[in-house]
């Protein structure tokens, strides 16, 4: 009896191991993440509360976001048209993707996701976890598909432990990628900006700046308008149109023909950084634009009533114009973008 004391320790001690491994692969700590999130932007996105960030999961995201290998011949990774000091968003006039193919369209900023309710300038997309799949597949983009993903990143150890951090477990997944890049994004909130510490009476506009805020609510608050800069609506405002002949703007996703070249309102917060300006680039620099606008826009059967209602014009004069910048220069996060 007392040969089988030690078989019997044995097999307890192997047990209770067996069991303590068991129990820890379902116990994880991976803590959601507080965001900090301005008083006066508009409400988060729905999808927010279904994918709140994690500390593991951000960190996945952004190792995600930054890594070549999301396209097909590792050239290129999501960081490589949403750049950090251009506001996350693209200095090229469109999107260049593996072996140096053109998209049809400029790379819009990646700022305040988490508080957008649509995404890309059709307004494709109404939950952030759902686009990234959109650059993955697309062949003027990263031209890969997501299985091939996996497979690359299954064979990375960082990855393996990251996503037993984020998860619980190592089973790599889809899913379990764009809800990690998604959660990074919802990080990248920008609201530190002159603008903000003047409304927060921490700071106060210079005589120009005041003289363009002016304007900007006379002229411009009407498409860009919350804290966001946007109201996020689909507009045709006479724009130079894309020759490619695949752009049809909002149309492509509603399928109507009053939608024709309608397209989301951009932010102007960061719009320092994120030029060239316009869906595909149209305008190098803030002051081409204001000039197109005062010069008059294209005429369209679905001009926006803004223009249309005042001969295809939004009129300024050059003391306007050069107000209107300095404004706008204001809505800059030096910290968001990395200066600071």
């Amino acid at each position: 009896m007392k040969k089988l004391i030690p078989n019997i320790f044995i097999v307890l001690l192997v047990s209770s191991c067996s069991n303590e491994a068991i129990y820890e692969s379902f116990i994880f700590d991976n803590p959601e993440i507080e965001l900090s999130i301005p008083i006066d932007f508009p409400v988060l996105n729905n999808s927010f509360y279904t994918n709140k960030p994690t500390k593991y999961g951000i960190e996945l995201g952004e190792k995600l976001f930054f890594d070549k290998k999301l396209s097909r011949d590792n050239s290129i990774s999501c960081a490589s048209c949403h750049i950090p000091e251009n506001a996350f968003a693209d200095h090229n006039s469109k999107g260049i993707g593996i072996d140096g193919r053109v998209g049809l369209r400029n790379p819009p900023p990646i700022q305040n996701m988490a508080f957008m309710q649509v995404y890309n300038w059709e307004g494709s997309k109404s939950k952030l976890e759902n686009q990234p799949l959109v650059p993955i597949i697309t062949p003027e983009e990263m031209d890969a598909s997501i299985l091939d993903i996996i497979e690359k990143i299954e064979q990375d150890d960082d990855y393996i432990e990251l996503f037993k951090k984020t998860f619980g477990d190592d089973d790599i997944t889809g899913d379990r990628i764009y809800k990690s890049i998604a959660q990074y994004e919802y990080t990248l909130i920008s609201a530190n900006s002159k603008y903000d510490r003047v409304q927060n009476e921490n700071d106060t506009f210079t005589e120009s700046e005041a003289q363009g805020y002016q304007t900007f609510q006379e002229k411009c608050i009407s498409c860009h308008s919350t804290a966001l800069f946007t109201d996020q609506s689909y507009r045709n405002i006479g724009f130079p149109i894309n020759p490619d002949n695949e752009e049809t703007g909002r149309t492509r996703v509603s399928l109507n023909s009053d939608d024709l070249m309608r397209f989301r309102v951009p932010s102007l917060r960061n719009i320092e950084y994120t030029a060239p300006y316009g869906s595909f680039g149209q305008f190098a620099t803030l002051e081409e634009v204001l000039d197109y606008l005062d010069n008059g826009v294209l005429e369209a059967d679905n001009l926006d009533p803004i223009l249309k209602d005042n001969n295809n014009r939004i009129p300024l004069s050059e003391e306007e114009k050069s107000n209107l910048i300095a404004f706008m220069k204001t809505l800059s996060d030096t910290e968001f973008i990395g200066l600071q």
